[in-house]
């Protein structure tokens, strides 16, 4: 049987990023993708 890979893409973040006023640091994004990776 053929193994399927399923990749899953969330642009909450960025999408959430162009709203009008917000606008993350670099450390910001950073400890956003700690956390994610954690």
């Amino acid at each position: 049987m053929k193994k399927m890979h399923v990749e899953v893409l969330d642009t909450t973040l960025r999408d959430g990023e162009q709203t009008s006023g917000v606008s993350f640091s670099t450390s910001e994004k950073m400890a956003l993708a700690r956390l994610l990776l954690a």
